[in-house]
């Protein structure tokens, strides 16, 4: 068995090189796809969630107020964080 010359054992593994580089640029491609996705679905939950707690604080605010003391109403507890 003869060995191939050094010029040829270079160039088989520089042509290894050149198609293991195509795909780690494949995978590359792939996953910052991947994360422009899930970066997009997170703005959106963010956006959708800062709605909700919108629109959960202005119903907090229609409650009674506890405080006023007013005379019958029923005794209501707001549960509105302050520190939020």
């Amino acid at each position: 068995m003869t060995t191939p010359p050094l010029i040829e054992q270079i160039a088989e593994r520089v042509e290894r090189l050149l198609v293991r580089h195509e795909e780690l640029q494949r995978t590359n491609d792939l996953l910052a796809q991947q994360v422009q996705a899930l970066t997009q679905e997170r703005d959106s939950l963010k956006s959708r969630l800062m709605a909700a707690r919108a629109r959960v604080d202005s119903l907090i605010d229609r409650l009674p107020d506890v405080a006023a003391g007013r005379v019958g109403s029923p005794a209501v507890v707001s549960h509105k964080d302050d520190a939020a």
